[in-house]
């Protein structure tokens, strides 16, 4: 029997699976916790998968590896291959300026107010926001010159893991993939190629880029001679680990919030609201993201001074509706729409809604009236849903399961809790292995399915106290 290993490194921890390459069934894992914060030194990471692997029975046994990481991170290398600083994650929005200055550079003379957003989907496929590589590097350059004249390589988390697990010699050696190298914001999901002139604007000059990997090429070597695989972005590894295809939707609820659709058409949002990625089979992953989405429930839980159980039971205690409690849950700013400056609004506060129930069901409907727009932005874009898979951490609460369908307003599946990302990347390290033109049929099992009428007031009310929110700021 032939095993692989998957590793998830995301924002919050390290994550790894073994699992049969034939069958995908689950042998061993474990996992090690992160530092908080938006910016990590890489040697983190590195000490959190090697605890991570220790705690899952080792390496020595597997035939091949391959590792998904949080998208966006900006690792800065100097020409030996040592961190110039620490890695500026995608939940960094100091670089918010920067972003809108790049817009607006690449818009020219004489353009319109969406020259520079047209300009950005045409020669990458999405709007660079605060979470982006390129909108970094251009921070990086501006406030930290010295450490910018320093940077010779720039890569991703999963490249800097997938490097230091082949050994980690020079710059020379750093490989990434589709999906997540259609992150950075100078690399071109339509053309498969970088846009260096893109990231000399954005630096100042150049830098070493990691080679572009195919779907299931190999990227190396470990010392035992298990292969690598290329690894990918970890929401493209969890489309992967759920097998999505054609009408699937993924909606994760996780430190971010994220809708996706597996897609054959590559995306060309100019408003910015998808992002036109990647995915880890060949294929296109248009993407929306917003940054408030599990920790709503746990900032709610908190304020209420409850646990999750208790949380959820009072949500569906409350009517739909809540009333006309509404709560904007913009709690950490917001990337969509884009928002980075931007908090959390409660509006519609009376003497009948003013309880605990009625605050808890705000929050749950608050939280997916905001994935629900990215769905209906994915629609816009082609996507074409029969069912919505959710997954993170957030689908652990019976209300989100429950309340999910009536907001979102097709079937919600949910399937057994795990580790998707990581088992993604064990499935393209199996993929790697065989080296077959698709990947291994592997089984999702324990799906529940959840379905409802729609509510569609929900999500009217909800509208309107956004655009209320969003005119406050504005004047």
């Amino acid at each position: 029997m032939a095993l692989v290993a998957g590793v998830d490194s995301s924002t919050q921890s390290c994550k790894v699976v073994v699992r049969d390459a034939r069958t995908g069934r689950l042998v061993r894992s474990g996992r090690a916790p992160h530092p908080e914060g938006t910016e990590v030194d890489p040697e983190a990471w590195w000490q959190a998968l090697e605890t991570a692997v220790r705690e899952a029975g080792g390496l020595d046994d597997v035939a091949a590896v391959a590792v998904a990481g949080q998208q966006h991170g900006m690792v800065a290398l100097d020409e030996s291959g040592c961190v110039v600083r620490p890695a500026l994650l995608w939940n960094d929005t100091r670089s918010a300026g920067a972003a809108a200055d790049l817009i607006d550079e690449l818009a020219g003379s004489g353009g319109g107010p969406d020259a520079g957003q047209q300009a950005w989907v045409e020669a990458v496929g999405s709007v660079p926001v605060a979470s982006f590589t390129i909108t970094k590097l251009r921070w990086l350059a501006e406030h930290e010159p010295d450490r910018a004249k320093r940077v010779e390589a720039v890569c991703l988390p999963h490249d800097y893991l997938t490097w230091r697990l082949g050994g980690g010699r020079g710059v020379d050696g750093l490989v990434t993939d589709r999906s997540d190298a259609s992150g950075t914001g100078y690399w071109s999901p339509r053309t498969e190629s970088y846009r260096e002139d893109l990231l000399e604007r954005a630096l100042g000059r150049s830098a070493r880029l990691p080679s572009v990997l195919g779907p299931h090429d190999p990227a190396g070597a470990l010392g035992s001679g298990a292969l690598l695989g290329p690894g990918s972005g970890d929401n493209a590894g969890a489309a992967l680990g759920l097998s999505a295809g054609p009408g699937d939707v993924v909606v994760s609820i996780g430190t971010s919030g994220v809708v996706t659709a597996v897609s054959a058409v590559a995306p060309a949002d100019a408003s910015g609201t998808v992002a036109g990625f990647a995915d880890a089979t060949g294929r296109f992953l248009p993407l929306v993201c917003t940054l408030n989405a599990a920790r709503v429930l746990d900032a709610t839980a908190t304020l209420l001074g409850v646990d999750h159980a208790e949380l959820s039971r009072l949500a569906l205690s409350a009517d739909p509706g809540a009333d006309g409690l509404v709560l904007v849950p913009y709690l950490e700013g917001e990337r969509t729409p884009n928002l980075p400056d931007a908090s959390g609004a409660l509006h519609g506060l009376t003497l009948r809604n003013s309880t605990p129930a009625h605050l808890a069901r705000a929050a749950v409907e608050g939280l997916l009236c905001g994935l629900a727009d990215g769905l209906e932005a994915l629609t816009a874009q082609g996507a074409e849903p029969r069912r919505v898979l959710l997954v993170g951490g957030g689908a652990a609460s019976e209300a989100v399961r429950r309340i999910a369908p009536t907001v979102l307003g097709v079937p919600v599946h949910v399937p057994a809790p795990g580790e998707y990302v990581a088992d993604g990347a064990a499935r393209q390290a199996a993929w790697v292995l065989g080296g077959t033109d698709v990947p291994p049929s592997w089984d999702v099992t324990g799906v529940a399915v959840h379905d409802a009428p729609v509510l569609p007031a929900v999500r009217e009310r909800y509208a309107e106290v956004r655009r209320l929110v969003a005119e406050a700021r504005s004047r």
